[in-house]
């Protein structure tokens, strides 16, 4: 793995090779065209002339504008040829070239913003207009602009290739059968057929609770009874089986919840049951009864 040093120094060596890559793109452009360098530069000051026409670079896109008069906090107050409105140019350097004779210079202005390097100008919209009105190969002024975009141009064409190939691909394998995506529908649709018959069976009759045998246990007895008597009939007569280690507590607190939750229609309420011990009387907790026509044994 390399180290922080060893990126930034690898990162370096790539942009120093991108950046003789387009010196060497532009002293071959500026081979080829000798006007290049001439036509392209900013103008300077002394070339400013009150009552003339420029291209000037106006909110990030190069525009046509007359000159009118100076402006005393400097520059030039100017008019926006197209819209009517006024516009100030704080300096000549946004001035490409005087306005005029032929489209020609304004194109190699365009492509001269376009073509500098932090100049700040995107004019994205008059790059998009000239691209439509010439052709691909021949219709950029700046041999870079033109560089990159036939790059930009023969990457779509092959993406475009890809997609077609992707689609095309894709539209043979759905006109084709797949025995294995059949095979796996039906299983799916098997699957869920089972389940549905599952869901469908009639449940078996529900085992008896511990309610349940109290109830029946207490039918039987005739009186109250605690819930230690209560659960030890019902396991042994089989009304009941548990594994709980206190099945005397898990039937209280089932009784006193139906209590609090049924009131007076629940099956069973306190009972009264009182001892002597010692010649006094003592009135035992834990005992239960059934209420009303619970009493009654089922016959």
């Amino acid at each position: 793995m390399l180290t922080l040093k060893q990126r930034q120094e690898r990162a370096a060596r790539r942009a120093a090779r991108i950046a003789a890559k387009h010196d060497a793109i532009r002293q071959a452009a500026a081979h080829n065209e000798p006007q290049y360098k001439e036509r392209n530069r900013v103008m300077k000051k002394s070339e400013v002339k009150v009552g003339s026409q420029y291209i000037a670079k106006v909110s990030g896109r190069l525009a046509q504008v007359r000159i009118d008069r100076e402006n005393p906090h400097g520059g030039w107050d100017a008019v926006n040829v197209a819209t009517k409105k006024s516009v100030r140019i704080k300096s000549a350097q946004r001035l490409r070239a005087e306005a005029g004779v032929s489209k020609a210079e304004v194109k190699a202005a365009k492509a001269a913003v376009a073509a500098q390097v932090g100049a700040g100008a995107n004019p994205a919209g008059e790059t998009a207009k000239d691209a439509k009105a010439t052709p691909a190969s021949g219709g950029a002024t700046n041999p870079l602009e033109a560089h990159y975009r036939g790059q930009k141009d023969a990457a779509k064409a092959e993406k475009a290739a890809k997609v077609a190939a992707y689609r095309k691909e894709v539209a043979e394998k759905l006109t084709k059968p797949d025995p294995e995506l059949d095979a796996a529908a039906k299983a799916a649709e098997a699957n869920r057929a089972a389940k549905k018959a599952k869901a469908a069976k009639p449940k078996g009759k529900r085992k008896p609770g511990c309610l349940d045998a109290a109830v029946r246990v207490l039918q039987e007895a005739g009186k109250p009874m605690g819930c230690q008597d209560i659960v030890k009939e019902a396991l042994a007569k089989g009304y009941w089986q548990t594994k709980g280690a206190t099945p005397a507590a898990t039937l209280y607190a089932a009784i006193i919840r139906e209590c609090a939750a049924k009131g007076k229609t629940a099956r069973f309420r306190r009972a009264e049951v009182k001892e002597t011990k010692d010649g006094k009387a003592i009135t035992l907790r834990g005992y239960f009864t059934l209420t009303g026509e619970h009493a009654k044994k089922n016959q």
